[in-house]
């Protein structure tokens, strides 16, 4: 089976890492109850599939506790390097990472569970991946996957005009999301099926908030920081309409001056045991 390859639209770069950090301070919580639903638990053995700066990894080892392991895997070497020094300084020393694709890395076959966040979302054919999980995973264990979908997208309450225009610039419309699909949340119960897995549960929550501090401004404007080579090149947006140095205290002033909400993306999760 030929490795695909690393298209992941927001890029590669410091900064991107960086965002990867925000997005966990911010969904994290989500993640943590959907695990927490799957059966997640002490001492277990889990593997997190496109691990990226460790988060989910991380996120993984407290549940599991000291008498767990987690073995992590994600294609790009680089920020593995930044995934192991997180680990290593939070004194996680039964995390570990590996480079290369999940499908042909020689990986045991006795987990507990295998859990990942927004990654099926970038494979072309999330339900083989699901199946071949299955085979890493013991008889009873858990796979728990954790994904964005765009079919309710980010909004804020009462709209804005900057808002507004970041909805047109933005979000993918259908058909266009090159290397990604924004709907992998509603399409996660077929995709277990397909796998020939049992029906999943599922969770479904959506990040919110308001107020100057509400980490979302951010993450937003980072995103749009990331997007914009690809959105250069697919959607001739112009930089300087997004002016994305300033996009976060933009959004901020918006919808704080109008006692507003920011809401991001649908987030679903779902677990299922294997046969």
């Amino acid at each position: 089976m030929a490795a695909p390859q690393d298209d992941y639209v927001l890029g590669r770069s410091d900064r991107e890492t960086c965002r990867l950090t925000l997005q966990h301070q911010i969904v994290g919580p989500l993640t943590r109850r959907v695990f927490e639903a799957a059966g997640i638990g002490a001492g277990m053995k889990v593997l997190d599939l496109g691990s990226g700066a460790g988060d989910v990894a991380l996120l993984v080892a407290e549940m599991v506790g000291p008498r767990g392991r987690v073995v992590g895997v994600d294609m790009n070497g680089a920020i593995l390097e930044t995934a192991r020094a997180r680990a290593a300084a939070a004194g996680w020393t039964n995390v570990t990472f590996r480079e290369g694709d999940a499908r042909t890395l020689e990986l045991e076959s006795d987990f507990d569970a295998a859990v990942g966040r927004f990654v099926l979302m970038y494979l072309p054919d999330p339900a083989a991946m699901l199946r071949h999980l299955a085979t890493r995973v013991r008889r009873g264990g858990i796979l728990a996957f954790h994904e964005n979908d765009f079919t309710y997208p980010p909004a804020t309450f009462p709209s804005t005009p900057l808002f507004d225009s970041l909805h047109e610039w933005l979000i993918p419309k259908p058909g266009t999301a090159h290397g990604a699909e924004f709907q992998m949340g509603t399409k996660l119960f077929r995709a277990y099926l397909d796998a020939g897995l049992p029906a999943p549960e599922l969770r479904m929550e959506a990040p919110i908030g308001g107020g100057p501090d509400w980490p979302g401004y951010e993450y937003l404007a980072e995103t749009a920081r990331s997007l914009l080579p690809a959105l250069q090149r697919m959607a001739r947006i112009d930089p300087a309409h997004v002016d994305v140095d300033t996009l976060a205290d933009r959004l901020r002033a918006e919808v704080t001056e109008r006692n507003g909400i920011h809401m991001l993306p649908l987030m679903i999760g779902a677990w299922a045991r294997t046969p």
